[in-house]
C-alpha cells in the first residue's frame, strides 16, 4: 500500500490508495479522534442535544472514498479502545468503554480533512454533505448496534455546535481506517 504525499505547507494527511476490482485507484480514510471524558455535551442554538457521564467524545471525519469497512473499522476500534484503568485491579490502560458502561458520544467534523491552502482552509477531501449525511448516520446506528443504543449519543449532522467537554487525562488518541487491521 502506498501513502499519498501531501505538501509540506499543508496539514499532514496520509491516505490509503486500494484498488478496486476494476483496477481504479481509490483513496480512503475515515478519520476519528478520541477522547476520554469524565462528561461531555452537545449545543445546539442553545439548546443541549445531546449530553453524555464519563465515556469517550468521538469526533468523526468522514473522506469522500470512505466505504462501508471504514466505519466498520473505526466503530470496532473506538469500541475497544482500552483507554481505562482498571478499578479492581488498579492496571492501567486495561478496560475499554463497554467494559465500563460508560457512554460514547459521536460528532461528525468536516473540518478534520481541512488543508491549508495559503491561510483558508479547504475541505475538498471530505465526503459532500448530501452523501455524509447518511453515511454518518449508518456509523451512529452501527455503534448502537455494537454497544448499547442508549449509551451512544451524537450531535446534530451539519449544525453549527458547542461541544463542551471534560477531558480526562488527558487522553487524546487520533484513529485512521487507512490502519486497517
Amino acid at each position: 500500500m502506498l501513502g499519498l504525499s501531501v505538501p509540506s505547507h499543508s496539514f499532514p494527511i496520509v491516505l490509503l490508495r486500494t484498488t478496486t476490482k476494476r483496477g481504479v485507484l481509490q483513496i480512503r480514510n475515515m478519520r476519528a479522534v478520541v477522547q476520554r471524558v469524565a462528561s461531555a455535551s452537545v449545543e445546539v442554538e442553545e439548546r443541549t442535544v445531546s449530553e453524555i457521564g464519563p465515556g469517550l467524545v468521538v469526533l468523526v471525519g468522514v473522506h469522500e472514498s470512505d466505504a462501508e469497512a471504514d466505519a466498520e473499522y473505526i466503530c470496532r476500534k473506538v469500541l475497544n479502545m482500552r483507554l481505562f484503568n482498571n478499578e479492581t485491579t488498579g492496571r492501567a490502560w486495561d478496560q475499554n468503554v463497554m467494559q465500563r458502561n460508560y457512554e460514547v458520544l459521536l460528532v461528525s467534523q468536516f473540518t478534520l480533512y481541512g488543508i491549508m491552502k495559503g491561510n483558508k482552509p479547504d475541505f475538498h477531501v471530505a465526503m459532500p454533505p448530501q452523501t455524509a449525511k447518511p453515511f454518518y448516520a449508518s456509523l451512529v446506528e452501527k455503534f448502537r448496534k455494537s454497544y448499547t443504543p442508549e449509551a451512544v449519543k451524537d450531535g446534530v449532522f451539519g449544525a453549527t455546535m458547542k461541544v463542551n467537554l471534560v477531558n480526562h487525562g488527558p487522553v487524546t488518541m487520533q484513529l485512521d481506517s487507512s490502519q486497517l487491521s
